[in-house]
């Protein structure tokens, strides 16, 4: 008998982002390897669950689950009586909360634990939610599951988790979606950007202190410096907040150009990836990093970092640089002038990133829901 696998979808927002690029990703192939699924969302992403997995029991919770204070509250109690509705085996939680008193095993997805190490201003409301309900994670969970074994490794180490109920499932790139783009992709976004086919360096990811981005906008800047013909530096993503990201950009000269258009879709994505002369993401720390490997199954020049999972993504198939805005400008300016270090690291990134599958991830996710109902079934046998 196939597990009942109950995975809450509650939390993915209305713009879907990282995590509902990961739930998607993995609701799809867990399906597609034949899972007994159930998922629990909110009301209008009912349709959407119902046609990307086909077949499964999806529940919608009640319509003010769009609020976070509401939701959490739901969890606590109307999970556990969905689970029970449905017949759920095991629970799925893809995003660091869970219901303290659900009578089933719950396995939890820890995406980073990167508000512990980054002692910077975040939100500080928000803050103090993850890192309790992480603590709350490690410690009750019948298992936790990491996108990379950088995360799992800090896990050990700053909350002392049992390294033994720590499942790494890699994520997933959707390659029919993250392609290598068309001539008439990459006309589009530019020309949607008002660039016109002018070169631009891009970033994607939200705008908050780990991701560095004031130093990007520094290092740019002074990469710059003296040419005929600088590229723009397209800064996309939604939501955030860093204070720096305003500083910086008031330091940018009249000369050089910086586009801020927000949220893209999808289907841009490639289009804004394969255009880029270089993909810039010189996070100080990330739980994965899935616009690394997004922008890799486009076959886009990517430069990162040493921090965290980064090596373990791009490995050879990227340049690195420092955090610092000096650094940055370095390694920017010398991929600018280097077009045949590009396209071999176009090239040698779209190989890699063919190793990174949804269907890959899936498989370590069963492995770890049928680890979480043997050892709960082993600690409730008296």
């Amino acid at each position: 008998m196939a597990l009942r696998i109950l995975l809450d979808a509650t939390a993915v927002p209305a713009d879907r982002g990282g995590l509902g690029r990961y739930v998607d990703g993995l609701l799809y192939a867990l399906h597609a390897q034949g899972a007994d699924l159930a998922v629990a969302c909110q009301r209008a992403d009912e349709k959407r669950y119902e046609g990307l997995v086909p077949g499964a029991r999806v529940v919608a919770g009640p319509a003010t689950l769009s609020h976070r204070a509401t939701r959490l509250a739901w969890e606590q109690s109307g999970l556990p009586r969905v689970a029970e509705s449905v017949g759920a085996d095991v629970i799925h939680l893809p995003t660091y909360t869970m219901p303290v008193s659900a009578a089933l095993p719950t396995v939890v997805t820890i995406h980073d634990v990167t508000l512990f190490a980054e002692p910077e201003p975040h939100d500080p409301v928000r803050t103090s939610y993850i890192k309790s309900a992480t603590r709350t994670a490690a410690r009750r969970a019948t298992r936790l599951i990491v996108p990379s074994r950088a995360t799992r490794d800090e896990l050990v180490s700053v909350l002392g988790a049992d390294p033994a109920h720590i499942d790494v499932a890699y994520h997933g790139v959707d390659h029919d979606v993250f392609h290598r783009p068309s001539e008439a992709e990459i006309k589009q976004v530019s020309d949607r950007l008002g660039l016109h086919g002018r070169p631009y360096v891009a970033y994607l990811g939200a705008l908050e202190p780990r991701k560095n981005v004031p130093n990007l906008i520094r290092g740019w800047v002074q990469a710059c410096a003296g040419r005929p013909d600088p590229p723009a530096l397209v800064l996309a993503g939604s939501g955030g907040w860093d204070d720096e990201v305003d500083a910086a950009l008031a330091t940018v000269p009249l000369d050089l150009r910086v586009l801020r258009p927000g949220y893209l879709a999808w289907p841009s994505l490639p289009g804004l990836f394969g255009g880029a002369l270089v993909v810039a993401i010189p996070s100080r720390g990330e739980g994965f990093g899935l616009p690394v490997l997004e922008a890799m199954s486009c076959g886009a020049p990517v430069l990162t970092t040493h921090r965290g999972p980064l090596p373990e993504v791009g490995g050879d198939a990227v340049a690195y640089t420092e955090l610092d805005a000096p650094g940055i400008a370095s390694a920017l300016s010398a991929l600018i002038d280097d077009p045949s270090r590009r396209a071999e690291l176009a090239e040698a990134a779209h190989t890699r990133s063919l190793q990174f599958s949804w269907s890959a991830s899936a498989t370590a996710h069963l492995a770890s829901y049928q680890r979480a109902v043997d050892q709960y079934a082993a600690s409730h046998t008296h």
